[in-house]
């Protein structure tokens, strides 16, 4: 587990809040935009890199750097994560079912790619346990144009793992526009955060 500081509820500012959003009955809120990824594109496909795992690795980078992404509840208290790392869906081509593989963010995006590949490819089982606190979970759907995505709720208030999602880009006005989704626990993600991990991801895009 990455490492991490207990938040004093006494006298953090969110703590009303938190609490408020705590106790509803769906604490998740999810958003969907679109992304110009044209420049994005062009430049994973030169340096013959996979489109997922660049984009996995760019959305971590950007989630990382807007601290109210990297809150949890941990053992019923709050906390701020040092870092988050990775878990994402992968495809068997042979079942068509899918995995859940773990990965560390650690490297520039070409070790990372190159990490997400090995792991992905090594890992048997489909799922290899319950999910850490201190990752970004992604389950890209590539198939669809979407406009709007649901997920299913696991029933547990105090999950607050946020979750990223994009479908099939498409062009508009010579551009690529990816639809993007993000899944974000109300206690410490509002739509003011959702907005600035936006303009850090079309930025670095």
């Amino acid at each position: 587990m990455n490492g991490y500081k207990i938040i004093d509820e006494k006298t953090w500012k969110r703590a009303e809040h938190c609490a408020v959003f705590r106790n509803c009955a769906e604490p998740m809120f999810c958003v969907t935009f679109d992304l110009d990824i044209t420049r994005f594109y062009e430049t994973v496909k030169k340096k013959n890199l996979s489109f997922t795992f660049a984009m996995i690795y760019t959305v971590t980078a950007c989630a990382n750097r807007v601290e109210e992404f990297r809150y949890r509840f941990l053992s019923g208290r709050v906390v701020l994560f040092d870092k988050i790392d990775t878990a994402f869906t992968y495809l068997d081509k042979e079942t068509e079912l899918f995995k859940v593989v773990n990965v560390p963010f650690a490297g520039t995006m070409e070790e990372y790619v190159i990490a997400a590949s090995a792991a992905a490819e090594a890992q048997k089982e489909y799922f290899t346990g319950p999910l850490g606190n201190d990752v970004f979970q992604f389950s890209p759907m590539p198939w669809v144009t979407y406009r709007h995505i649901s997920h299913t709720n696991p029933g547990r208030k105090d999950n607050a793992t946020p979750l990223f999602d994009w479908g099939r880009y498409y062009e508009s006005g010579g551009r690529l526009l990816l639809p993007f989704s993000v899944q974000a626990h109300h206690s410490f993600v509002d739509g003011l955060h959702i907005g600035r991990l936006a303009e850090q991801l079309q930025s670095s895009l």
